[in-house]
């Protein structure tokens, strides 16, 4: 499958990968989905916890009959209000078709509801979500869409489940298909802005009032140093991994991503400033007919914003790959 996208090209004044990537914070769209209309929807996750994931069900004010949910799932110190969700979202609900926005366990408004913590091999979760949505909102099918950890996730989710997936097809959007290659370049120096804000808000998001945590994990998280040491001291062994390297090992995307058989769209830009382009230009597409790689030279991290439209391009590829046709 081929999709009629013009190439990409990055808008002023969103020129290299930095100002794609930091685009979404300095000039983030209008959470306002009007006239469409948004209810909570929270989801026990069943797994013994009591923890439910808080949720957004967007329903188009025109809809049209037949068309399946698509769920978006954010990604690291992300939620239901991030830029790149909001826009996706109203660019289905413009078609008519409706929309859920997760927020991962212990993300957001799911912090109420939920004492865990996601993290990028949490996998578990979004199998239990799709098993736990009432019926009538998946009677015509689901689609998936993941962003950044939450697009690690759903490979991984996609290679473990194969042909018994219950989704018609997915998108990737810039994901660390290497979790530990990805950890390196984050500490490289170049990054060390973005490296900071994510790990503060990191330990911000990890201890929210309703997080469910032992003074140990407390301290180790609000003392950890870099992302590396957090997920060393935190993630892995409250997770059951070895450590940092165990855990980044195990959870790759890579390793699942030879299982997929639904149709996926993996979209990520070379230039991307916090996953190395080369893990995406190596990986050998042609032995999995059921990934669509699509990977252009520009972008910045879950950037994509084009010179010959204001709807992110991403949005526009997401849309021409599912099919979508604007109302």
């Amino acid at each position: 499958m081929s999709l009629e996208l013009p190439p990409f090209r990055p808008r002023f004044p969103w020129w290299g990968p930095d100002l794609q990537t930091l685009a979404n914070f300095l000039k983030p769209p209008s959470g306002d989905l009007a006239p469409h209309t948004s209810e909570r929807l929270t989801v026990d996750l069943n797994d013994g916890t009591g923890d439910r994931s808080a949720c957004t069900l967007d329903r188009p004010s025109a809809p049209v009959a037949g068309k399946p949910l698509t769920i978006l799932i954010h990604g690291l110190t992300g939620s239901q209000e991030s830029s790149y969700m909001v826009s996706m979202a109203r660019c289905l609900l413009n078609a008519g078709e409706p929309v859920l926005r997760v927020n991962l366990r212990g993300a957001g408004p799911s912090r109420a509801t939920c004492a865990g913590q996601y993290y990028a091999g949490r996998s578990q979760d979004f199998r239990s979500l799709l098993a736990n949505l009432p019926a009538g909102l998946k009677a015509d099918g689901v689609r998936a869409v993941g962003y950044s950890l939450g697009a690690a996730m759903l490979l991984k989710y996609l290679g473990e489940e194969g042909t018994a997936a219950p989704v018609l097809a997915a998108a990737a959007v810039s994901a660390p298909i290497d979790l530990a290659v990805t950890c390196r370049r984050m500490l490289e120096r170049r990054n060390v802005v973005y490296h900071r804000r994510l790990l503060g808000q990191m330990k911000i998001e990890a201890t929210a009032p309703g997080a469910r945590l032992e003074e140990s994990e407390r301290s180790a998280i609000l003392g950890s140093r870099d992302i590396r040491e957090y997920d060393d001291v935190f993630i892995a062994p409250r997770h059951g991994f070895a450590g940092a390297d165990d855990y980044y090992e195990r959870c790759k995307p890579v390793r699942f991503m030879g299982g997929i058989r639904v149709p996926t769209l993996v979209l990520a830009a070379l230039d991307d400033p916090w996953i190395p382009g080369a893990l995406y230009s190596g990986y050998d597409w042609a032995s999995n007919g059921a990934l669509l790689p699509l990977l252009p030279k520009q972008g910045g991290h879950v950037g994509f914003h084009g010179s010959d439209n204001r709807l992110p391009w991403s949005d526009r590829a997401l849309t021409e790959f599912f099919g979508v046709k604007s109302a």
